[in-house]
């Protein structure tokens, strides 16, 4: 079984600076009206991937993708047991899914997320 990249995400310092960037870049719109102020992307085009941009603070700076697995569990013990240092354990999201992210053996990080059942 194959496993799908399902989305992107943007961390930086400054929400309002990468939303104006990628806004103006791209055309992207972002929606950062919530509590968490996590930025949800509207691209605007049919097709691709939604995402997100944040600004977590601190020195947090990276952008990633999310790949979709059955079971987050199994596939965080793969990626250590190939090299990857886990960076975020599972942890359970608004949606009921569930994500975790690693950093793969040259420092990229790399998200997964288990839909709920």
């Amino acid at each position: 079984m194959g496993a799908p990249v399902v989305w992107f995400e943007i961390a930086g310092r400054d929400l309002d600076a990468l939303t104006t960037f990628y806004g103006g870049l791209f055309g992207w719109k972002v929606d950062a009206a919530n509590p968490e102020r996590y930025g949800m992307v509207d691209t605007g085009a049919e097709g691709g991937i939604p995402g997100g941009i944040f600004a977590p603070g601190g020195d947090v700076e990276y952008v990633t993708f999310y790949v979709a697995v059955d079971d987050v569990a199994a596939a965080l013990q793969q990626a250590e047991t190939l090299g990857a240092k886990v960076v975020q354990p599972p942890t359970p999201i608004d949606s009921g899914a569930t994500i975790a992210t690693v950093n793969d053996p040259e420092g990229h990080r790399i998200g997964l997320i288990q839909q709920p059942a």
